[in-house]
């Protein structure tokens, strides 16, 4: 279970046991809100772990909310939600590839830092910190909030709060960071590490979405981390505080097989004690494989009681016996929380290239909404209801129903390799309108091609697209049960579906016909596509950008969108400096006689998705070297 996991060293630093301190009060009768212990001007004389720093109590009991004063206001967190969200005290969240210890703290007790210079024992090698944080006390001046009077509206609408900080490394050499923490009460729910029902207040509980966030500062590339100060206090801009901090490794040595990012939150079955044995195609092989589970955008935990792993034979059927996997050092399952994600153990698998896998996960409890990928363009199966554990099962006869979504599976990696490519899109990416079961997306094409070769590195090509998605707006707004599974923005999800990949060296960036088709201005969507690119930028990755496909004909392609689609296009072919190198996807599949239109033979037919001859002959324009990191080839 993940409550159970040993803590890495980056993350042990993070909930080392407080130092002795005064109990509050445990009173059951009502009491004036607790006094927000304040960050003290005088720091220690060397890092030390973050728990012993502690300085500010954010959590507290349902039955005794005024021991806890987050904001300032008198109030809190629901350490009763926290626990229902599996975040449990004490436990290791898995977020976006970094594993991090939430406190150990009871409710009442100090369980956060208000950031104001202190220096903080952090160790490890990786591309980045992560840190939980929320943000309080900001006043937004175009809202009007009286921090006195009480009410469950204090506080609320408050700005991000921002600060600088200093990470520290072994050799001695130090980097600069930006934090900025949104606000617990008002800051975006499409970026959230998890969302809570209610928050707490000296005269009660109030039902009121409550955030928390994992965020995310590059490190200096190979360099060991010794210690990180953290931003010294913003003042009026509200407090920062920080639960916890650690290094994220994204799995070096590692290469991406298969991805998919989630979509939406989507109802399901209900399933109990079902077995999913999901179909997915590899794209890069190599030894000793592990898969990724996510519950993004969750509001409660998920039981995984067991999984395995194997290929394809027809349907549901393995060629051989399934290999079973285990989590967190050798258990069956494991307990995923809201909004984080669970890495089995490396297991001894080869995965051949070019092969389709069967990942099974039996689901012991019931399940009415899962995190999906939508448009999986590729059938997988479900065990019939109260079947039990059929993750082991060679033959298909327990599968007797089929899906064309992808529920909680978002990675399957192979040890290994020179590391992943990762194919940022919307629909034309996800394939939406290839032939199902075929994989004959755009990026399993680029896949093939480099694994057919010998001259550059045999990198993964990992399938980020999502249909409908867009650059600059949220389609899925990131909380709840939905129907819309455009997911969050591309921005938005840079992080998780980018970013923390295992081993990622180039983002492909192929969208913003969704975007012009919906009204979005074309200023705003190329400043979209800068910020992508300037904070993959930021964490070393090579950014190439693929220009916007043709789409007349399509009922909203109108001459006003082709005009956005056009001004989007020139900026990307003169780019200034913006990406590393462009491909010219627009001229590959567009009309000589008719450049606002896809070539009919090309077109699948509704005239903005190409078929599967389009999407061939995109994957086959691509330069291979364009998409190699330099000093890589």
């Amino acid at each position: 279970m993940v409550g159970a996991t040993s803590l890495p060293t980056g993350a042990a630093a993070a909930v080392a046991a407080p130092a002795a301190r005064t109990a509050p009060s445990t009173s059951s009768a009502p009491s004036t809100p607790a006094t927000p212990t304040t960050p003290s001007m005088q720091h220690p004389p060397g890092p030390m772990p973050l728990a012993r720093l502690f300085n500010n109590t954010a959590i507290s009991d349902d039955s005794r909310p005024g021991t806890a004063d987050f904001d300032g206001a008198g109030h809190s967190l629901s350490a009763q939600d926290l626990a229902a969200a599996g975040w449990s005290r004490g436990s290791v969240l898995a977020i976006d590839g970094a594993r991090i210890g939430w406190p150990r703290s009871a409710a009442g007790a100090p369980d956060n830092v208000v950031a104001d210079g202190q220096p903080v024992t952090v160790t490890g090698r990786g591309d980045a910190l992560t840190f939980l944080v929320a943000g309080t006390g900001g006043i937004d001046p175009d809202v009007g909030n009286d921090p006195d009077d009480g009410s469950a509206t204090d506080g609320e609408n408050g700005p991000a709060v921002t600060g600088t900080g200093t990470v520290r490394y072994r050799d001695g050499s130090r980097s600069r960071y930006e934090l900025t923490a949104p606000d617990w009460r008002s800051g975006p729910l499409s970026t959230k590490a998890v969302a809570l029902p209610h928050i707490n207040g000296a005269g009660g509980q109030t039902t009121e979405t409550a955030r928390l966030y994992a965020v995310t500062v590059p490190l200096r590339a190979g360099r060991e981390v010794v210690s990180v100060t953290l931003p010294p206090a913003p003042g009026a801009a509200g407090d920062l505080h920080v639960f916890a901090v650690s290094v994220r490794d994204t799995g070096q040595g590692r290469t991406g097989s298969w991805a998919a990012s989630t979509a939406g939150y989507r109802a399901v079955g209900p399933w109990q004690d079902r077995t999913l044995r999901l179909v997915v195609h590899a794209g890069a092989g190599g030894p000793r494989a592990r898969i990724r589970l996510a519950n993004t955008f969750a509001a409660a935990p998920v039981d995984i009681a067991s999984a395995s792993i194997a290929l394809q034979d027809s349907g549901a059927a393995a060629r051989t016996a399934p290999v079973p996997l285990t989590f967190d050092r050798g258990h069956t399952g494991t307990r995923i929380p809201a909004g984080a994600e669970a890495f089995s153990d490396p297991v001894d698998f080869t995965v051949p290239a070019d092969t389709n896998l069967l990942v099974s996960i039996h689901l012991p409890g019931t399940v009415t909404a899962a995190p999906v990928h939508q448009e999986a363009t590729q059938l997988s199966y479900v065990s019939a209801p109260g079947s039990g554990d059929r993750s082991g099962d060679r033959d298909g006869a327990a599968y007797p129903e089929t899906m064309t979504s992808w529920p909680f599976l978002t990675g399957v990696d192979v040890e290994g390799g020179p590391g992943s490519i990762v194919a940022l899109g919307d629909s034309i990416t996800d394939g939406v309108k290839s032939t199902s079961g075929a994989n004959r997306r755009w990026p399993d094409v680029l896949a093939r091609r480099f694994q057919a070769q010998s001259l550059l590195p045999r990198y993964g090509v990992i399938n980020h697209g999502i249909s409908a998605n867009r650059i600059v707006t949220d389609r899925y707004l990131g909380d709840g049960v939905s129907k819309d599974m455009g997911g969050v923005s591309a921005q938005h999800r840079l992080e998780r579906d980018v970013l923390a990949q295992p081993a990622a060296r180039t983002v492909v960036v192929f969208e913003g016909i969704n975007d012009v088709r919906w009204g979005t201005e074309a200023d705003e969507v190329i400043g979209g596509l800068r910020a992508i690119a300037g904070r993959a930028h930021e964490r070393g990755l090579r950014v190439v950008a693929a220009t916007v496909a043709p789409c007349e004909g399509y009922t909203d392609c109108t001459p006003a969108v082709e005009a956005r689609r056009q001004a989007v296009n020139a900026f990307i072919r003169d780019h200034e400096g913006t990406f590393d190198a462009v491909l010219d996807f627009d001229a590959v599949i567009r009309d000589p006689q008719r450049p606002q239109r896809m070539l009919p033979a090309y077109d699948s037919g509704d005239h903005l998705h190409p078929g599967d001859a389009g999407l061939k002959a995109l994957g086959d324009s691509v330069d291979l070297r364009a998409l190699v990191p330099e000093g890589r080839g």
